[in-house]
């Protein structure tokens, strides 16, 4: 799963009814003379804090550009980067804890539905890195329909035995299978043979099992009829937004520009992100893979060339999905009983003109 997939699992059930305060440490991100050069004399200061829904990877990479290349202090912002801790970002981010947070789609819809003040405004992944995975030896898998009977390795979020079950049939199966939740142990328990499959990302864990030895066979989602969905996205709140819209405006500009670096210069980037964490990553080379793959592989920029826009459609489409299958519950944890209106989940007026 994704990072934000993963840490949802533990907390989506009790979102609608509030979580306790935060007191992660923060890791600030000052302006550097070296590389930087002067900020527009016309801009004041400003400090942005940002909320990681997990340890680091790839789907920070434009954060860690945007530091490094100086795009964020060539506007005068210090941004102060939350690592991951116990209480999730959409909850920090509602409550005024952080000015932004990773997120992904389904994460922020929860949220947004249970009426916290949640609203995603960039898209890091213009679709989605989620694909379900079996061993590459299992033979006796060809297809999802083989899933049928078989062990699902889970993350406990609410809309993976409605995703599974509806590519399942899609594929000619019944949808009928066993799920045991291990959360971050689903990989292991797929390779000890202990689970017959699970939903990886892609350009993540996909890329781990290549270089451990243990590859994957996957069928991505939307080949058997599954809406795209965004399984990365940065959120905000409206109260920030608004008291705020300037300052939003230029962390999003220089944000824009880190991943855009990233899309077009990924072993540079993927440099960057292993030589800000020293020490976190035991094999650099799944940075490396993972970044080259995000280029290559069409995720970093839409079909027009543009870093961070979400899609109308992909939020209509995959947004009825978690409606339909009842997913989506309000404050008082009751299913809603009308679809949302989902341009009020998202919006791109935040990105820079022309994106």
């Amino acid at each position: 799963m994704s990072a934000s997939r993963k840490f949802w699992a533990a907390v989506v059930a009790t979102l609608a009814f509030g979580l306790a305060a935060c007191s992660n440490s923060s890791t600030t991100v000052t302006p550097s003379a070296s590389t930087t050069g002067s900020p527009a004399a016309s801009v004041a200061p400003a400090t942005v804090s940002v909320a990681l829904s997990w340890t680091p990877n790839t789907d920070y990479t434009g954060l860690y550009v945007a530091r490094a290349k100086g795009y964020f202090a060539n506007d005068a912002l210090t941004v102060n980067v939350l690592p991951y801790g116990s209480t999730a970002p959409e909850t920090l981010v509602s409550r005024g804890l952080a000015d932004f947070g990773f997120s992904y789609q389904a994460g922020t819809a929860y949220a947004h539905a249970a009426g916290a003040d949640v609203v995603a405004v960039f898209a890091p992944d213009q679709k989605g890195t989620y694909a379900i995975g079996v061993r590459a030896d299992r033979a006796d898998i060809a297809s999802p329909k083989d899933l049928d009977g078989k062990v699902y390795a889970g993350f406990g979020t609410p809309d993976e035995g409605p995703e599974l079950k509806y590519v399942i049939k899609h594929d000619g199966g019944t949808g009928d299978f066993r799920s045991v939740t291990l959360n971050t142990s689903a990989y292991q328990a797929l390779y000890a043979g202990k689970a017959d499959f699970t939903i990886p990302v892609m350009t993540w864990e996909g890329v781990e099992a290549k270089l451990v030895g243990k590859p994957m066979k996957t069928f991505a989602l939307t080949d058997y009829g599954f809406p795209e969905q965004y399984s990365v996205l940065l959120a905000s709140s409206n109260k920030y937004l608004a008291a705020h819209p300037d300052i939003a405006k230029r962390f999003i500009a220089a944000l824009t520009k880190g991943y855009a670096y990233a899309a077009d210069n990924p072993a540079e980037a993927a440099k960057i992100v292993v030589d800000t964490n020293p020490g976190v990553f035991t094999n650099p080379d799944l940075v490396t893979q993972s970044q080259a793959l995000l280029a290559s592989g069409g995720y970093l920029k839409d079909g027009n060339g543009n870093v961070g826009h979400q899609d109308p459609s992909l939020w209509s489409k995959y947004g009825k999905f978690l409606y339909s299958n009842g997913l989506l519950v309000d404050g008082d944890g009751k299913k809603l009983v009308a679809e949302p209106d989902w341009a009020t989940y998202y919006t791109n007026a935040y990105l820079p003109t022309g994106s």
